[in-house]
């Protein structure tokens, strides 16, 4: 995938058309100074499964960019795994938008996310 990824030791669990799921542990170093998990770090996972998601609709001459990304923390987590599942919702002409929502390993809700990507023609 991406050397961020890697190094978060973020996991595909599945892709398909307009869908993405990804899998990241929690660890002690990815906490902020309340024991938390960074906040930052969802967000980032969010938006790269939302960014997986569009890409198995794009066309080979198609790229894009995150241009607004929207966030609601619901709850923390210092343990465990997180399960981020994105779905494209709409694919316009230049633009993308898209959704995901981040759980821990219970299925608690932690963050929802929307995001708004430019599609980019490669030349």
């Amino acid at each position: 995938m991406n050397p961020f990824l890697d190094y978060l030791e973020v996991i595909l669990v599945e892709l398909k058309d307009g869908y993405a799921r990804f899998r990241m542990p929690v660890r002690p170093e990815y906490l902020q100074g309340a024991k938390a998990m960074q906040g930052g770090l969802i967000v980032a996972l969010a938006d790269e499964t939302i960014a997986h998601a569009m890409m198995t609709q794009l066309s080979p001459e198609e790229g894009l960019t995150t241009i607004e990304l929207k966030s609601n923390f619901l709850a923390s987590v210092s343990d465990g795994e997180l399960i981020a599942t994105a779905t494209v919702f709409k694919k316009g002409q230049s633009l993308v938008i898209g959704d995901c929502l981040v759980t821990d390993n219970k299925e608690k809700n932690v963050c929802r996310v929307s995001a708004t990507f430019l599609l980019l023609k490669k030349k």
